[in-house]
């Protein structure tokens, strides 16, 4: 669901950076009031990390001709809760789009909302939360895990329809736009719904107290040590390995625009914030696609491994990063 420049105008790529940023201020805000973060920071690292590495795999979807990857946004506020997730998220989607041109510069504050804020500000505090907080098991983790992908990714799908129609994208008219992109991000979100239960049972059978904590806001001196040793080596088989299988077909977004335009790609407009946007990508993109680049600047050799390992390294930074630095604050506040 990773929108490109060409499918948002300024105004509303701007209006949309406009809010993300807002719930970018506000989780940081609240992060700093979590009285676990120190412990937490690392998760938030290699959790990131993982959906980075995971969002790579884009796995078929039978009958169709398409494909999906999961968002991650549910799985991370299951783990982290709400606020710290998207922070995660955040570190994600600004990884891709500066290092591998993934998702349009100009689109990031739409893709920040559709993929960050609906499933950790929204779907997880107010549908999610509900649901554990009667007691956490398998059944009830595994109930909520679909419920929340489901929902997403139906609600982010349909933000995409409404911010290309707000755009003015006349290529791609809302009816027949939305009647393609609710029915195959409902097949990717029970996909999405299915991967999040496991990698949350994982999580269960090895320190439910982590679970506890972002969905009670519990106090806890138990060590995660265990858990993040075992999901940095995860990681590594994801972004090494697993990524080369991933499915060549077109993604959920991808398929829909083709599935009325006839192209998977929409062409940008004339204004010359598209042009800047794209001269700023050109130089930040060092792998552009997750592959390495020629002579000519165009990304033509494969690189997924790579891509996948240098990537995963960078998010765990960049997230830990925001992460220490919210801690540093809250302490030095506190005392």
């Amino acid at each position: 669901m990773h929108m490109a420049d060409a499918l948002v105008s300024p105004a509303v790529g701007g209006a949309m950076l406009a809010v993300s940023s807002g719930a970018v201020i506000y989780s940081v805000k609240k992060i700093k009031e979590d009285e676990n973060l120190e412990k937490k920071v690392p998760l938030m690292g290699i959790m990131s990390a993982f959906v980075f590495a995971a969002q790579m795999i884009n796995f078929t979807i039978p009958m169709t001709g398409s494909s999906g990857h999961i968002g991650g946004g549910i799985l991370l506020s299951l783990i982290l809760g709400g606020p710290a997730a998207f922070i995660s998220i955040f570190s994600v989607l600004l990884i891709q789009c500066l290092f591998f041109a993934d998702g349009g510069l100009l689109a990031l504050g739409c893709n920040l909302f559709n993929m960050g804020v609906i499933p950790c500000l929204i779907i997880y505090p107010y549908v999610i939360k509900p649901i554990l907080q009667r007691g956490v098991s398998k059944k009830s983790l595994g109930i909520a895990s679909m419920i929340g992908c489901v929902l997403s990714l139906q609600l982010g799908a349909f933000m995409v329809v409404l911010e290309t129609f707000f755009s003015g994208i006349s290529e791609l008219p809302f009816s027949q736009f939305l009647v393609l992109m609710q029915p195959i991000h409902l097949a990717i979100g029970l996909a999405e719904g299915v991967v999040t239960m496991l990698v949350a049972d994982f999580i269960f059978n090895q320190r439910k107290e982590i679970l506890d904590e972002s969905i009670f806001s519990k106090k806890s001196n138990v060590s995660f040590k265990r858990v993040i040793v075992s999901l940095s080596i995860i990681t590594f088989i994801v972004a090494g390995g697993l990524s080369l299988f991933a499915s060549s077909n077109p993604d959920g977004l991808e398929w829909s625009v083709q599935g009325v335009t006839g192209s998977t790609e929409v062409e940008n407009g004339t204004h010359d914030v598209y042009t800047a946007m794209n001269n700023i990508q050109e130089k930040t993109a060092f792998m552009p696609d997750y592959n390495y680049k020629n002579e000519d600047n165009q990304s033509v050799i494969s690189g997924t491994s790579v891509a996948g390992i240098v990537g995963g390294v960078i998010v765990f930074v960049f997230a830990g990063v925001i992460g220490i630095s919210a801690y540093k604050v809250s302490k030095l506040k506190r005392s």
